[in-house]
């Protein structure tokens, strides 16, 4: 209509437009490279520490192989004046009230994070709610024992009277609830973060033909997400398995190989 051309509006602002990306895309290509190499020294890394850490543990356990043998592992005898040493009880301790506090940290850990990670995911009250999970992981291991001490183990002498056992009160059976005290806000924890990476998009689709919450949570997060909850769960039995001041309060500290439950034991770490 009298103005300039279409196609010469285009001409001065077009070129330096289509030549941008272009220009950046050799950089780009670079860093990309730079960072995957980056990516692959630290995984190779982490690699080569974990063989470390194995070759130097084996090395150091040298004396003890040529001295008892893979009879250490079975032996049930535990005499430092004697030079007797057999670590089976405190490796069926170690098991048993890790395995048995992963159990009964699963059964509330999964329903928290589901909670928290689909019910209860907008609000003040959520984010306080998280704050107070991931808060309960940072107690000291010390606060975690005493508290076993002066409420679990008179809670547990008051069980053991009405199971009509002795009532000692310390054992496998208390060191797996404090354990799974412990443990409860660090699965948790990781539990809703890895809920919380799953595409907006599974979620919409699936509310959008018809699901109701708990459906999405069983047929679309948890499959996703199963890698995940996996890394989770594999973390707080390495907190279990490693724990040693509040297992000491409470597991009893015998080195006798525990018959049952309410038998008092001993773990590795805190042996």
């Amino acid at each position: 209509m009298g103005g300039r051309p279409m196609n010469h509006i285009t001409t001065d602002a077009a070129v330096p437009l289509a030549r941008s990306p272009v220009h950046g895309l050799g950089k780009w290509r670079m860093s990309e490279a730079s960072f995957r190499k980056i990516l692959y020294l630290a995984g190779l890394g982490m690699l080569i520490l974990l063989l470390a850490i194995f070759f130097s543990l084996m090395i150091e356990s040298l004396p003890a192989l040529r001295r008892f043998g893979f009879g250490f592992l079975i032996g049930k005898t535990w005499d430092p004046v004697q030079g007797e040493f057999g670590a089976l009880p405190f490796l069926v301790g170690t098991l048993m009230s890790s395995f048995i506090a992963l159990f009964i940290a699963m059964i509330f850990s999964l329903p928290v994070s589901i909670f928290l990670g689909e019910y209860f995911r907008q609000g003040g009250a959520s984010t306080f709610m998280k704050s107070v999970i991931e808060l309960l992981a940072g107690i000291p291991s010390v606060i975690y024992g005493f508290w076993g001490l002066f409420f679990l183990v008179p809670m547990v002498r008051g069980l053991e009277m009405i199971l009509g056992i002795p009532p000692l009160g310390v054992g496998i059976f208390t060191a797996s609830l404090i354990l799974a005290v412990m443990i409860i806000p660090f699965i948790a924890s990781v539990m809703r973060d890895v809920f919380e990476t799953v595409p907006v998009t599974l979620r919409e689709s699936a509310f959008g033909v018809g699901c109701t919450t708990w459906e999405v949570v069983w047929h679309v997060i948890l499959p996703v997400t199963k890698v995940g909850v996996l890394g989770g769960i594999l973390l707080g039995l390495g907190r279990a398995l490693g724990e040693t001041m509040a297992v000491t309060f409470v597991i009893g500290n015998s080195h006798e190989l525990p018959a049952a439950l309410f038998m008092p034991a001993n773990s590795i770490a805190s042996t």
